[in-house]
């Protein structure tokens, strides 16, 4: 047995070798069995093929959309600004570092996630608009719905490590062995503490958001 650390839980999913893909949706809940949304699952195996598609995070109604991206190691992702306002978006985040200054429309290159790991992003210019990147080694990547469910159409048959993030998670959780395929979803309870998701100001007093 082993247990959840802070930025991830993994879960050893074993099925018998065949040339056929199958779905599989993994639903995934907090501690109290209330649907978690925006959770990652990622399906990963020793030698990951490469199906890389490119990908964005808009700035929409000051905020960043979507709050969770999960893409595969060296995906190039465009940060369009949708806003009337311009952005300046920033990672510190040692996964990637990088910074798109004061704009507007679309940078003219994506940013190149390279390397494995959760990035955070930020808006020097709006300090409450926040999200996240999950970059992971394996292309069979799914983020949880509002449902709580991540779906992936095909899988090949396999042994795969499941891991499960959410930007939220804060606790400690058992793993354990499966067999695939199964009759329905997979169910998976992540510890979290919940929060609000980064939203838009209301206009008042001090504020000047547009």
């Amino acid at each position: 047995m082993t247990f959840l650390h802070k930025f991830g839980c993994c879960f050893l999913l074993w099925h018998s070798v065949s040339v056929y893909a199958e779905p599989l949706q993994i639903r995934i809940t907090d501690q109290s069995g209330v649907a978690l949304e925006d959770a990652v699952a990622e399906l990963q195996l020793p030698h990951p093929p490469s199906f890389k598609t490119p990908a964005e995070v808009a700035q929409k109604g000051l905020t960043f959309v979507p709050f969770v991206s999960a893409v595969q190691k060296g995906t190039a992702v465009d940060f369009p600004n949708q806003d009337k306002t311009r952005h300046h978006v920033y990672s510190f985040s040692p996964a990637k570092v990088f910074e798109l200054k004061l704009y507007a429309g679309k940078p003219e290159a994506p940013v190149i996630f390279d390397k494995v790991g959760i990035i955070a992003l930020g808006c020097n210019i709006h300090d409450y608009m926040q999200a996240y990147v999950y970059v992971g080694e394996s292309p069979y990547l799914a983020v949880s719905d509002a449902d709580g469910a991540a779906a992936f159409a095909e899988v090949p048959a396999g042994s795969y490590q499941l891991k499960v993030w959410h930007p939220w998670q804060d606790g400690e959780l058992a793993t354990t062995a499966l067999t695939l395929p199964v009759s329905g979803p997979i169910e998976i309870k992540l510890p979290v503490t919940r929060q609000q998701k980064p939203q838009k100001p209301q206009k008042g007093f001090g504020n000047s958001y547009n």
